[in-house]
């Protein structure tokens, strides 16, 4: 009988994080610093030291701190990698699928993994409170979190749509005493201005972003975390294929096919796949898939350009793939993967054809949720479900070339908390 999970042991945990930028085609594209006030000097003001130097490690490995390490043991490091054996029977394929459960950490994602050791760079550094931004809601409930493991306050920022159509991640941050506030809010003056812009803005990632880090400058003692698009995060996020790929030596699969995950600013992606950079440089043929949402196709039909983050002018001027500053993306319930760019990492893999991307609507990839959970009993989230229905795709490609091949999917976290995006989709 095939072993259904592959789970390693705490002492098989990775304690270093993979320096992947040596592995990369070519060296990150300059930033520009073009705005009124130095974005350098704001980066400064209001993130840890540390986690600047971090931007650009000059180590191939990187000690993780020991209490980093302990943290996130307790919020459930290492998690499983899992054989998708009912999918496989499902889908009659002779690929062999594998996911890979960020829905078992505390949270219910992936996010926990950069925002423990955040928040404890942030607390070496005397810094009191935690304030971010968040989309659907996984990278809030995380930071809510782990402020409460290092003694500190948190303040986030939701889109406003995310929070309307995810109440209940609302209501976890705030029993973890964080105070949280719909994007665009009148707390700041950015979202003031959004709102007489654009009354009802449903809010994005962009607009939480803005809010969050003017929000920051004006609060002494703060430090403003990233869940996304920046490379300490994609650093930390490593966990996640250093794990898969022992995990995949203790199933016995000597190479891999593919790899598979969902996009938005990148950090699950990136941690996930850069630890095989080596391999794929070294000849090996794996395929990385990269899967974004209609509602903000920036990699199969944006522009690449110089752009911010942010809509206020807060953030640096980055080389990525964009559907402009301005761009507002619907209301959909992938809020996710609902940002106007992506990060300069993953859009250089996408330029140098180490990351290929598809976009999938909504609908479609709801529907490969709900395969997965019929089949595999997981529900994943909305944005999870992008990468089960590419990787759905590839299986049924290789049942009809009655080829094997070896899948493996980034499960990034879970959709208990999205029910009400399941009923409204597939239901109407």
């Amino acid at each position: 009988m095939n072993k259904l999970d592959y789970q390693l042991s705490l002492e098989d945990m990775p304690t270093q994080w993979f320096n992947f930028f040596p592995h990369l085609p070519k060296p990150l594209p300059p930033v520009r610093d073009n705005g009124k006030r130095s974005t350098l000097e704001i980066s400064q003001l209001i993130r840890p030291k540390i986690l600047l130097e971090q931007n650009a490690p000059k180590e191939n490995w990187i000690d993780i701190p020991e209490e980093v390490i302990n943290k996130l043991i307790m919020c459930g490091r290492p998690t499983p990698l899992r054989r998708a054996l009912s999918l496989e029977k499902h889908l009659k394929t002779p690929a062999r699928i594998y996911f890979k459960r960020e829905d078992t950490m505390a949270t219910g994602s992936f996010k926990l993994s950069t925002a423990v050791a955040q928040a404890y760079y942030a607390k070496q550094e005397g810094r009191e409170i935690l304030i971010s931004e968040t989309g659907a809601g996984q990278w809030g409930m995380s930071v809510a979190l782990v402020s409460q493991m290092f003694g500190l306050d948190a303040r986030i920022f939701m889109a406003r749509c995310s929070l309307e159509q995810k109440p209940y991640r609302q209501h976890y941050m705030k029993m973890l005493g964080c105070e949280v506030y719909p994007s665009p809010s009148t707390k700041t003056e950015c979202g003031k201005e959004l709102l007489l812009q654009t009354p009802g803005h449903p809010g994005s990632i962009g607009s939480a972003i803005s809010e969050a880090i003017e929000n920051a400058l004006d609060t002494p003692g703060s430090a403003y975390l990233s869940g996304s698009n920046v490379n300490h995060v994609h650093l930390h996020q490593t966990l996640l294929g250093l794990e898969v790929k022992q995990q995949l030596s203790m199933a016995g699969e000597s190479n891999v096919d593919h790899l598979v995950a969902c996009v938005s600013g990148g950090s699950n992606l990136c941690g996930f796949m850069m630890p095989f950079l080596p391999e794929k440089n070294s000849g090996a043929k794996i395929d990385m898939l990269g899967v974004e949402s209609t509602a903000s196709p920036r990699l199969t039909q944006g522009t690449y350009e110089y752009c911010r983050s942010d809509v206020a002018g807060y953030t640096p001027e980055v080389l990525s793939h964009s559907m402009g500053e301005s761009y507002i993306p619907a209301p959909v319930h992938v809020g996710g993967l609902r940002n106007h760019n992506s990060s300069p990492l993953v859009s250089l893999l996408c330029r140098e054809g180490i990351l290929r991307a598809e976009a999938l609507d909504e609908f479609n990839a709801f529907k490969a949720g709900q395969i997965m959970l019929k089949t595999e009993g997981i529900l994943v989230a909305p944005e999870s479900s992008h990468a089960v229905a590419a990787a759905i795709d590839l299986a049924e490609k290789a049942r009809i070339e009655n080829k094997e091949s070896v899948i493996v999917f980034l499960a990034s976290g879970n959709g208990f908390l999205d029910l009400q995006g399941y009923n409204d989709v597939l239901n109407n």
